[in-house]
């Protein structure tokens, strides 16, 4: 059952529906705005995986692609999933929630004005000027934390380590071109294993682990871009389950929706 409020989610990434989904599971109507061609890498539990399949389903919920706001429905139990990058829609759906989890690491557009309540993920804007708060996204001690003033920690481009693994876990296109995959996500892989090509060129696994990510082939792709990650655990039932710091995250956007809704702060 959904609660009759709405909430318009910016992004459709792994850590944007970590953020979708517990919106989802607290009542709300969720509708997630992506890009033509989203970037996503862990697409087993992205609700952009949509915008190539026309639908999706991450865990027990379930997303489906609309073509216009003409098919979107404010009370549906579907996350709705519209290719709209500017926003232009937010104005219409009129959310009593909007969350910034693009990860553009900067602000592409997004105001305090757009709803009653504006939160923000990660780097690119400051609260209370930009937004009402801001999301911390960086692994650590101050993952998921609420900042009403400030912002969140710089961008590093070095990714959490993960049983002593950091850039050696991310797979980087070798040079402008399409990702052919020769493995699927799911798989175990092992080092200097070939996972795909791009441009003719290996794309190999730098650490042993299964392959939890892999950006999709119709995704044109320039060099020196992440298309796809390697899990050392090698727990496979991982690649379908959200992450701790997605959930971590949208904890921290619950506060504030929670925050508000109690005393209006």
């Amino acid at each position: 059952m959904r609660n009759g409020k709405t909430a318009v989610v910016r992004g459709g990434g792994d850590l944007a529906t970590g953020i979708i989904y517990r919106l989802w599971r607290v009542g709300y109507s969720v509708l997630a705005l992506e890009t033509a061609l989203p970037l996503v890498v862990r697409r087993t539990v992205s609700v952009a995986s949509a915008v190539f399949d026309g639908r999706a389903k991450v865990e027990d919920m379930s997303a489906v692609l609309i073509g216009s706001m003409k098919e979107y429905d404010p009370a549906s139990d579907v996350i709705q999933v519209l290719v709209d990058p500017e926003g232009r829609s937010i104005r219409e759906v009129k959310p009593d929630i909007l969350v910034d989890a693009v990860m553009a690491k900067k602000n592409i557009g997004t105001t305090k004005d757009m709803a009653p309540t504006v939160i923000a993920v990660g780097p690119g804007f400051s609260a209370p000027g930009d937004v009402d708060a801001v999301i911390e996204t960086k692994r650590g001690h101050t993952l998921g934390r609420v900042i009403r003033y400030g912002s969140a920690i710089p961008n590093t481009g070095v990714p959490g380590i993960i049983k002593g693994y950091g850039t050696e876990r991310l797979l980087r296109a070798p040079t402008d071109g399409y990702l052919l995959p020769v493995r699927k996500i799911g798989d175990e892989v092992s080092v200097g294993e070939v996972v795909g090509y791009v441009g003719g060129v290996e794309v190999c696994a730098r650490v042993d682990g299964v392959l939890r990510g892999l950006i999709h082939p119709r995704v044109r792709v320039t060099n020196g871009l992440k298309i796809g990650d390697v899990d050392p655990r090698g727990d496979p039932s991982h690649c379908w389950s959200i992450t701790d710091k997605a959930l971590a995250i949208a904890g921290g956007v619950l506060e504030v929706i929670m925050s508000r809704d109690s005393n209006g702060k």
